[in-house]
């Protein structure tokens, strides 16, 4: 489950037998361990590993100057270079936890209180920990410093992202009356293909070429779930439906989607500066996509009035949009995009927005994490006029969930509705005629 704190010695000495550690328990003396890292630690704080010298060789010095009197093990001072080395050139403790692909979710409560997410199950990791609320501090600035972002008492949040798409997000006092709050949302590299989702059991191979005509066929969609229900992970496999010889332009908070297409043009927000200016919103870049002729349009994520501008568009000929929003259904995705054009202060009548919203989306998909971690698409409706003046939606595949397991795992099944959607003749226009056979 733990990676391996260190696989092999990096000390001048190459004969020195190789290492391998795997659990911190290991240690008989903990907490002398932790206090000889803490005195190496904030003597780094003012030594940066000066130019033209050999990292590994610093670093021996550094240790050597702290442990001088101390009898420690070679796999001890294995430990200590290793942690120290992650301080140099990582992220500090966070380093391994970033690396392991296992892990998908990180959050650091406190120095001490550190708890992962490993295939849906939350587990606080007792091997892992920080100094004390400095020692979090300057990790998160040597984060969020190479994307240009800055935590102080002046800006005490941050969004932003790694090189590797991992999204962090970090908060301090005064908001967080706890101290420095850090939370990391990994993506699975694996899970970029629609055959690895098919594999975990997310979706049926019918539901699967359903959404690959869908989009090829140019059908606007909305992704909707909760928190960590992974939208995200599969606007990133619908957009590999996507035809490579279409412009594509991303919008982003933080720039998350790996789309795989060779003409793609990635856009993100911009937060305010010191003087509280220069704001660059989603909407503005909504706005400005317009402008740069796309085939398609993919906003990661709709949260405010931006959603005006992205139905417009959609109403006007750009075609096969795709989007996510925090909703619990379709239904309550409808309602939040509703919501959301009212906060443009349009004053358009809500009848108006309906008929607006009805004429831009074609498909709503709901996608879940159950109680057993399991992320399941759980609903895909298809939007089909008005009933009693609210939107109507046509339920095309469901997931019913029975009950659980003697192992507490989801027991459920699939089900296709006995209807024909609308939108068939559209997919159908586009050559893909054996849809018809799916749906009689």
């Amino acid at each position: 489950m733990k990676s391996n704190l260190l696989n092999e010695f990096a000390f001048n000495n190459k004969n020195e037998p190789q290492a391998n550690i795997s659990d911190y328990e290991v240690f008989k003396d903990k907490d002398l361990l932790d206090m000889l890292r803490t005195k190496i630690v904030e003597n780094l704080i003012d030594n940066k590993v000066p130019e033209g010298v050999d990292t590994s060789v610093f670093i021996n010095e550094q240790i050597n100057k702290v442990i001088e009197g101390y009898d420690l093990t070679t796999i001890e001072r294995s430990h200590l270079f290793n942690l120290i080395e992650n301080e140099i050139k990582g992220y500090g403790p966070l380093t391994e936890l970033l690396e392991d692909d296992n892990i998908t979710e990180i959050m650091v409560n406190s120095p001490k209180e550190i708890y992962i997410e490993i295939d849906g199950n939350l587990i606080k990791d007792d091997t892992i920990s920080f100094i004390n609320n400095a020692h979090i501090m300057r990790t998160i600035q040597r984060i969020v410093e190479p994307m240009g972002r800055t935590i102080d008492v002046n800006n005490p949040m941050v969004d932003s992202r790694l090189d590797n798409g991992a999204r962090i997000n970090a908060i301090i006092p005064p908001l967080s009356t706890k101290g420095p709050v850090i939370t990391i949302r990994k993506f699975k590299k694996q899970l970029n293909n629609v055959d690895e989702l098919l594999r975990l059991g997310t979706l049926t191979s019918e539901m699967a070429y359903f959404l690959d005509v869908a989009v090829k066929s140019k059908l606007n969609i909305i992704v909707c779930g909760g928190t960590g229900s992974g939208k995200t992970t599969l606007l990133n496999v619908l957009s590999t439906f996507i035809s490579p010889d279409e412009r594509i332009i991303t919008i982003e908070d933080a720039a998350e989607l790996k789309l795989l297409q060779p003409h793609v043009i990635s856009l993100e927000t911009r937060t305010t500066n010191y003087e509280k200016s220069g704001e660059i919103t989603i909407r503005d870049l909504v706005r400005n996509s317009l402008r740069m002729r796309p085939d398609r349009i993919i906003v990661g994520e709709v949260r405010g009035k931006e959603a005006f501008d992205m139905l417009q568009a959609l109403n006007t000929g750009h075609e096969g949009s795709l989007t996510t929003l925090h909703a619990n259904g379709g239904k309550d995705a409808l309602h939040r995009l509703e919501t959301m054009v009212l906060m443009a202060s349009l004053e358009l009548p809500v009848k108006a927005i309906r008929e607006y919203i009805e004429g831009a989306i074609n498909l709503v998909v709901t996608v879940d994490r159950l109680a057993d971690g399991k992320r399941k698409i759980t609903d895909i409706s298809e939007v089909n006029g008005f009933q009693n003046d609210e939107i109507k939606l046509n339920q095309l595949f469901r997931f019913v969930q029975h009950g659980l397991t003697e192992n507490k795992e989801v027991d459920g099944t699939f089900e296709k509705m006995p209807i024909r959607p609308k939108c068939l003749d559209k997919i159908i226009s586009y050559g893909y005629k054996d849809i018809e056979n799916y749906f009689k």
